[in-house]
């Protein structure tokens, strides 16, 4: 089931650092809210709070908040905008937004609405979106709320796999560790699954394919190595428009200390359009040790590709 806000109050300000009041309706443009003092090229175009959020300030505060005193651009109802993630959406007919940031750092006394207002909650509990499509939005107005899917495709290369002379164990290793890492990070997920033989029009094939259908990720596995078979990275390596050797040498360093045979692993990644590539090895103990590695660095590398300052 969809879930949705309803837009209780729309406001604007003419300066940064105070209150926002409330008119009838706004325009969202390419750079945010138009006459708003916070519109601009950013990706804080638009600020939005829950009247769940709002609430909770009221009852500390002893009196009850107007609508846009915590300068939301958006007062909404519904869904505790705070549990929401950066690349979710909302969205109706007329306009679309996208998450960027879950709060923001507190100004203090520097700041009116702090002066005014006292505990602002807008630093833990609101949020920020840029503009996708453009429109006017009004209160009465409901905007559906679509969480963001990461999609991954994970691409197996092995002759014997494909002839079904063995199963593919590391293929579907990867399968199973990004579904769990998602999960564990509250992020709704696919991950598509390919076998392959050891064929470079069909890698480069299905990677493209991966690419048109908008996946997050690629993984393959297989084709690393220094066989007459392995080509995984002379396949690769010219599709890529930016290349991630750091994480690549860091494991190879890492684990070659122990086992001089990883540093002949040619595994490497990068980054094509907006989708980031990672090339690893055959076996299942190496693709978990490439995971754990790799998997610390994913979300930051999706919030990068899509132009999000979030540390």
């Amino acid at each position: 089931m969809t879930q949705a806000i309803k837009i209780l109050s729309v406001n604007i300000s003419k300066k940064k650092g105070t209150i926002k009041k409330p008119v009838n309706s706004i325009s969202l443009t390419d750079v945010g809210v138009e006459s708003d003092a916070h519109s601009g090229p950013w990706n804080r175009q638009v600020s939005m709070l829950g009247v769940e959020s709002i609430g909770k300030s009221s009852k500390e505060a002893g009196r009850e908040i107007s609508y846009g005193e915590f300068a939301e651009n958006i007062t909404t109802h519904g869904i505790e905008l705070y549990k929401t993630l950066p690349l979710d959406r909302f969205y109706n007919n007329n306009v679309e937004l996208e998450v960027t940031q879950i709060g923001k750092k507190c100004h203090g006394t520097n700041c009116e609405i702090f002066r005014e207002v006292g505990n602002c909650v807008m630093p833990k509990e609101g949020i920020f979106a840029r503009v996708v499509r453009q429109g006017q939005v009004k209160a009465g107005d409901e905007l559906k709320y679509n969480p963001r899917i990461i999609k991954s495709t994970v691409i197996t290369l092995s002759d014997r796999a494909y002839q079904g002379i063995y199963t593919d164990k590391s293929g579907k290793q990867i399968e199973k560790r990004l579904k769990e890492f998602w999960k564990s990070i509250d992020r709704q997920s696919e991950v598509d699954y390919v076998l392959i033989p050891d064929n470079a029009n069909l890698l480069k094939q299905s990677i493209q394919k991966a690419i048109e259908n908008h996946s997050d990720f690629i993984f393959t596995t297989g084709g690393t190595g220094i066989g007459p078979k392995d080509i995984t990275p002379e396949v690769v390596a010219p599709m890529l428009e930016k290349q991630l050797s750091g994480i690549m040498d860091l494991i190879r360093i890492k684990y070659g200390a122990e086992k001089p045979a990883a540093l002949l692993s040619r595994s490497i990644a990068g980054v094509i359009d907006q989708t980031n590539v990672y090339c690893l090895p055959g076996s299942s103990k190496a693709v978990n040790e490439y995971l754990d590695e790799i998997l610390k660095t994913v979300t930051h590398s999706l919030y990068m590709i899509h132009q999000l300052d979030i540390h």
